[in-house]
């Protein structure tokens, strides 16, 4: 598979692109408002009195419409892998069409899950900046850092993913697979997002992402004109019922990927911060559902788009002569050189959407905690993203399986995912104890251990702890019943046992097990505690504390921009439901 696009288009392209986008970024900053009218409100996210204020910068808080949430969900979501990830499902016989709506369901489901999660978390942390302060919120100091601890992770393999992607395809259409010239691919992706980012905060990524979920929208229309008119491209309907398919493997491949990137997903501090960057929660909630439905359909496109090659030339995918997660590439190829420079500035546009989106979510992690202590947050978010981006470039040369990646970073999240948003409940139902900060900490060791016994069941090679790498010999990184087993077993796991050591807690410590377990100088601001006592956490409630509470629920109605949580039951009225 040989493309002719030379070097030096290939930079213009790059650096093209990222210039652009860096522009839209120091817009939305208001770095450019000496500019005409016109073109300054383009990249203005808002413009009243609020931008420049250190909470705008982080959060861009209640700020951005349904469009831009749309169109920001979808561009940050969407990253350079999604050349790799259905194509692959859709070019391998064996999953084909339950492997590919799989993978295209479990892209887009979480937004749906937020839609639903995200006005709970808000009302419960009005201002916070990512669900770390909801952690340290709901229980304390221990939970805060655990989360903070998975976000870091699961948002700096991301962050190595999308390097390794985007610095694998220009190699591939280039020519030129130099480590050098990979590690220059990806320096300068990381400089520019760093350089927006830093000066413009969350705004800027908002803002580009508008134009990037736009820019990609079109290009991929014009891609599947292109792709499937080409008469190289041309298939039978018998042909293309050789590639697809409905199996029992497409089927444990779709379990897993719908659990998998859900639980990574919700420790996506980029994602996130869209909830709070939300004008309303209608206007959030409207924002990811059309968000979601676009990810699905261009991830659909994709696999869609591998069951054609696989289609095309069977015999050479069967032989491993060609691999099916370069398959969009081999439809591709008959094209002329000027579709291949398209391609370039679409992934140069789906790696910078999903990076900044990322780097501000790394930035949000601790942000509430260096307001506390004195320190400036936005220098320290920029020395954050320099730390992260180093090792995140250095990792990327060495050129890992993406979907491996994800798959170890998922796979370390489905460990705590339940133990973090059961802190949700906040009322005990029987045995079901509103969990306590020990018991929430324990179902994320208690979900580490599952793995790790999966480990010796499974007979992990190398040690226990490779068994986070998955590698089961099935036909792909995410396939067969070990993989799907482990997605199924360890958040479950972490589920019973949050409750199980929620209830010894309480047995052994009593109301004081409510208590954060660790107390910092600064945290006498946290109100943990005295929110626990207004809503009697915990608590069974007589008739008339049951009165007291209904008064106290109505008030917090009065001031939450959520209800009818099944966690907080609240009064609905027909304003709120519309």
């Amino acid at each position: 598979m040989v493309f002719d696009v030379s070097e030096g288009a290939a930079y213009a392209v790059l650096y093209c692109v990222l210039c652009f986008f860096t522009l839209l970024g120091l817009g939305a900053a208001g770095y450019l408002n000496k500019l005409p009218s016109v073109l300054t409100s383009c990249c203005m996210l808002n413009q009243n009195e609020s931008v420049g204020e250190t909470d705008y910068f982080l959060s861009a808080r209640n700020s951005a419409g349904t469009s831009a949430i749309a169109l920001s969900f979808f561009a940050s979501g969407m990253g350079a892998w999604i050349l790799y990830g259905t194509t692959e499902m859709g070019a391998t016989p064996q999953l084909s069409w339950l492997g590919v709506m799989g993978y295209s369901t479990a892209s887009s489901f979480p937004a749906v899950v937020i839609c639903w999660l995200g006005p709970m978390v808000r009302a419960r942390s009005t201002e916070a900046f990512s669900t770390t302060d909801f952690g340290l919120q709901r229980y304390g100091r221990v939970m805060q850092i655990s989360i903070a601890a998975i976000s870091v992770f699961y948002m700096f393999i991301f962050i190595v993913a999308e390097l390794t992607a985007i610095s694998n395809i220009f190699a591939l259409l280039t020519g030129n697979n130099s480590k050098i010239y990979g590690i220059g691919i990806t320096i300068a992706i990381g400089v520019f997002t760093i350089i927006y980012t830093t000066l413009a905060g969350l705004p800027a990524s908002i803002v580009t992402d508008r134009f990037q979920g736009g820019i990609v929208a079109l290009l991929i229309i014009m891609l599947t004109l292109a792709v499937t008119i080409s008469d190289e491209n041309r298939i039978t309907r018998d042909e293309f019922a050789l590639a697809s398919n409905f199996t029992i493997q497409g089927l444990k491949a779709a379990v897993t990927l719908v659990i998998a990137i859900l639980c990574a997903e919700l420790f996506n501090q980029g994602t996130w911060q869209r909830v709070w960057a939300a004008e309303s929660i209608p206007v959030m909630r409207r924002g990811f559902a059309i968000g979601s439905a676009m990810v699905f359909l261009i991830m659909m496109f994709f696999g869609v788009m591998g069951m054609i090659a696989y289609a095309k030339d069977p015999e050479s995918y069967d032989n491993f002569e060609k691999f099916a997660f370069l398959a969009f590439f081999d439809l591709l190829l008959p094209l002329g050189n000027g579709w291949h420079v398209l391609v370039l500035i679409l992934v140069t546009a789906l790696a910078a959407s999903s990076i900044d989106s990322l780097q501000n979510g790394l930035t949000s992690v601790f942000a509430h905690d260096l307001l506390k202590v004195g320190w400036n947050p936005i220098w320290a978010a920029r020395a954050l993203m320099v730390a992260v981006n180093v090792p995140a470039i250095w990792l990327a040369s060495r050129k890992w399986d993406v979907i491996a990646l994800f798959l170890v970073a998922d796979l370390v999240c489905a460990t705590s995912v339940f133990p973090v948003f059961l802190g949700l409940q906040t009322k005990d139902f029987g045995m079901f104890k509103a969990p306590t900060e020990l018991g929430a900490f324990m179902g994320c060791v208690s979900g580490i251990v599952t793995v790790l016994v999966n480990g010796v069941v499974n007979d992990a090679e190398g040690g226990i702890f490779k068994y986070f790498w998955l590698r089961n010999n099935a036909i792909c990184a995410l396939c067969g019943s070990a993989t799907m087993i482990s997605f199924i077993i360890t958040p479950a796991v972490s589920f019973v046992m949050t409750y199980v050591f929620t209830y010894a807690d309480l047995l052994v410590r009593g109301e004081r097990a409510r208590q954060p377990l660790i107390a910092l100088a600064f945290d006498k601001d946290n109100e943990t505690a005295e929110k626990f006592e207004e809503e009697s956490v915990g608590m069974e409630y007589n008739e008339e504390k049951s009165t007291s509470g209904q008064a106290v629920e109505e008030e917090s109605t009065h001031h939450n921009e959520v209800e009818g949580s099944p966690f907080e039951p609240k009064h609905r009225s027909d304003e709120d439901i519309a």
